[in-house]
This record gives C-alpha cells, sequence and structure tokens, in this order.
C-alpha cells in the first residue's frame, strides 16, 4: 500500500510540476488524452500485473500486440471480414498464444523468460510473414467503434480506447480482491510451494494467468488498431520492457504478491505523463522518456527495497 501512495504521489506531482512549467497542461483534457494515448499499453500491462503478481514474466505483449493488430487489420481490409469475427479471430489467437505459453510453464515447468522469449519471436514472425507493410483500415463497423466518444463539452472527450482501459482496470481490480482467482493469484506470488501445500491448484492458476495474458495482450492489439487506424506488424516493438516498468512503478515486486490493478494504471499513466511533459516542452528528443523512465523504475526499485528489505528476483535462465 506505501507503494501504492508513493505512485500516486509521484503521479500528482509530475502532473502539478508541468502545470507550473506549461500552459495549458492542467486540464481535463490532457488528463484524459493520458488514458486515451496510452489504453493499449494499459490494458496489456494490466494481463502483464497479474503475471507478475504470480512470480511470473511474460516478455510477448509487445510482439502480440503488433501481431493482433496486423492479423486484425489483414482480415478487414484484405480478406473482407466483417468487424465482429475478425475481433473473435483476434482473441482466439491471443487465447491460444497464451494457452501455449501457460502449458510449457505451468505443466512441463519450463523457465517463464524462455518461454515467453520464444513467444516473442513466434509472434513477432508471424506478423512479418503476414505483411510487412502498414495497412490501413477503412472497414465501416470498426471506424464507427474508433470514433465512439462521450464529449464533456470544452472539458475534453472519452474515447473508445480509453473506456476499454478503464473498464479493463475496473474487472481487475474485483477480480484480484473479491475473487477466489484473485486469492490464488497472490498466494502463488507469496509462495508457490506453500500454495500446493495448502492444497491450492498451482498449475491450473498458473495456466489461465498466462492464458489472461495473452487475451489482454490481444486486446491491447485490438485497441492500438483503434488508436491508430492501422495495422503494422513492428508496433510495440519494446513495449513489454514499458509494461513491466510501469506495473513495477505501480507497486508491484518481480518477486510476486504485491502489486494492483489500480497501481498498475497509475504506473502506465505516470509513463504518459513524463511523454507529455516532453511532448510540451518541445525541446528533448523522445529518447529522454527512455531516461526518465529508467531513473523512475531504478528509483521505485530502490525504495521498495528499503520498505520492503527483500530483493528483487532475478529472471536469468
Amino acid at each position: 500500500m506505501k507503494t501504492l501512495y508513493a505512485t500516486l504521489g509521484v503521479f500528482l506531482a509530475l502532473f502539478a510540476a508541468a502545470s507550473v512549467a506549461y500552459p495549458g497542461f492542467f486540464s481535463l483534457r490532457v488528463a484524459l488524452n493520458l488514458f486515451t494515448d496510452n489504453a493499449f499499453l494499459g490494458v496489456a500491462a494490466i494481463g502483464l500485473t497479474f503475471v507478475i503478481l504470480s512470480g511470473g514474466i511474460d516478455l510477448s505483449i509487445g510482439a502480440m500486440i503488433g501481431c493482433s493488430g496486423i492479423l486484425c487489420a489483414t482480415l478487414l481490409e484484405k480478406l473482407h471480414w466483417s468487424a465482429v469475427p475478425a475481433v473473435l479471430a483476434v482473441l482466439t489467437f491471443g487465447f491460444c498464444i497464451g494457452a501455449m505459453h501457460g502449458a510449457l510453464i505451468a505443466v512441463f515447468r519450463l523457465p517463464p523468460f524462455l518461454v515467453t522469449l520464444a513467444g516473442l519471436f513466434v509472434c513477432r514472425g508471424i506478423a512479418l510473414s503476414i505483411s510487412r507493410e502498414a495497412l490501413q483500415v477503412s472497414d465501416p463497423t470498426f471506424t464507427r467503434i474508433s470514433e465512439m466518444s462521450v464529449r464533456l463539452g470544452k472539458l475534453g472527450t472519452v474515447t473508445a480506447p480509453a473506456a476499454v482501459f478503464v473498464f479493463a482496470v475496473g474487472i481487475a481490480a474485483y477480480v484480484l480482491k473479491y475473487s477466489s482467482f484473485g486469492r490464488r493469484v497472490y498466494a502463488l506470488g507469496g509462495s508457490e510451494n506453500s500454495s500446493s501445500l495448502m492444497g491450492l491448484t498451482v498449475t491450473r492458476t498458473k495456466f489461465w494467468i498466462y492464458v489472461l495474458s495473452g487475451v489482454c495482450s490481444a486486446v491491447g492489439g485490438l485497441v492500438f488498431l483503434l488508436y491508430t487506424a492501422s495495422g503494422n506488424a513492428v508496433a510495440g516493438t519494446g513495449l513489454e520492457l514499458d509494461a513491466i516498468a510501469a506495473v513495477v512503478i505501480g507497486g508491484a515486486t518481480l518477486t510476486g504478491g504485491y502489486g494492483s490493478a489500480v497501481g498498475t494504471m497509475l504506473g502506465v499513466l505516470t509513463l504518459g505523463t513524463i511523454q507529455t511533459i516532453i511532448t510540451f516542452d518541445g525541446r528533448l528528443s523522445s529518447w529522454w522518456t527512455k531516461i526518465f523512465v529508467g531513473c523512475l523504475f531504478l528509483a521505485f526499485v530502490l525504495a521498495r527495497r528499503i520498505i520492503h528489505k527483500e530483493p528483487e528476483k532475478s529472471f536469468s535462465p
């Protein structure tokens, strides 16, 4: 809980400092844009939250986003599928990739680092084999969905990607706090051996955690497609690292057992705020975002080490 408050404090401090430095930054429009601009990362990070809470890792997120986007765009534009079957096909693909990861990790007990790294290469290879060029989406149904929004007058607009992000956070927060599955996820991250001795379904829980991550990554790819109206096989390159940073900055520990969906949302918004500040400044390269995020990431790891007095887990194979 302390790290969650720390994340909230950092987010509010960044937003307040930027509001003082840049006229026009302090507005509901900018705040709502943070949700819209980072929705695809946020949805994928929600799935990753469950993985990290269980003490695992998923490196295939970025590749899944790119693969899901180009797959859906190809089904819509080249094969002329309607929107609903195309979306269901993409979600099924995410389910299958997650199930593959879950089976290899939970049943065959292979290291999550290596399994999901292989998944990264598989998904990126599939995406590039589908199309090496970006593909614009002009399907009328998909276009209408992307244009759906709730206008708040001159204050701003709640877009479809932002709504999906908030909905995902709400569902995840409820599942983690009130469902038996959520309790098993936390228990698994606390101690897998103890969970097994208590009679918890460790193998099944771990399997479904990776399935959930795969589906969330696929949804993230669909949200990215809504956001850009374009599928791109190389989209999401390196995004898995941003997602891990967001989850950790949001209060999770790589040893598992600590973290929350709300914390992940705050972590994503914090990263988005840093990017927005650099955009408002206009003098710094976008690469400064990575520098600031890296420094913030290290600061949170050090702070958590002091608070919890326990080292972070290494994911070396």
